[in-house]
């Protein structure tokens, strides 16, 4: 995976750029639109955590296992990058397969529903497939967050099992973890499925 270094995706709706600490601020204001971290089934930092998180991040890159990304919407017509929305990651990193987990996500309350996620997952996976040239691409959610689970399954990925007890949760619980993913012959229509969404929302 030679081009496994930090880059920019753009999109119509959305642009990818990597992470840097200087994003901190509007990450703080994406992540209180909404009070995401209240949410019992993300890993949202709080505002007084994120630059815990960004650290983290990044060191994670540092040591080649992610690739983490700082999401801001963009103006349909000019492509240009607008406020700070989120974060996503490739994570996980396998260098020698070559595969990647697409994770560490979350969108501002008011950016969900908006096309946003459709077109990040949509840029990753390209990327991914037709960049990296990964054989598979992997998502992994919680077992419970069933709203998360629906929508992996709706632009393609096939489920391939589950990791029972696998981590903790932020409240010490033991949580199942639903292992996705999508075999680069499946791209194609994942791909078409993905462009016919984003047209939807057009």
């Amino acid at each position: 995976m030679t081009d496994l270094k930090p880059t920019t995706l753009h999109g119509t709706r959305v642009v990818l750029e990597p992470l840097v600490r200087e994003h901190h601020d509007g990450l703080v204001e994406a992540a209180r639109d909404g009070e995401l971290w209240n949410l019992w089934y993300t890993s949202v930092p709080t505002p007084e955590g994120m630059q815990q998180e960004i650290d983290r991040r990044l060191t994670l890159q540092d040591r080649g296992s992610m690739l983490p990304f700082t999401a801001r919407s963009a103006d349909e017509a000019t492509g240009a990058p607008g406020r700070i929305i989120g974060m996503t990651t490739y994570m996980n990193i396998d260098q020698d397969t070559p595969r990647v987990e697409i994770g560490s996500t979350w969108n501002a309350a008011s950016a969900q529903r908006t096309g946003t996620n459709t077109e990040s997952k949509y840029l990753l996976l390209r990327h991914a497939f037709e960049v990296f040239r990964c054989p598979a691409v992997e998502f992994r959610t919680h077992w419970l967050n069933h709203q998360s689970r629906e929508a992996i399954a709706r632009f393609g990925a096939k489920q391939d099992g589950v990791l029972r007890s696998h981590t903790r949760a932020r409240n010490g619980e033991l949580r199942d973890t639903v292992v996705y993913s999508i075999l680069v012959h499946e791209w194609p229509m994942v791909r078409d499925g993905l462009l016919h969404r984003m047209t939807r929302h057009a």
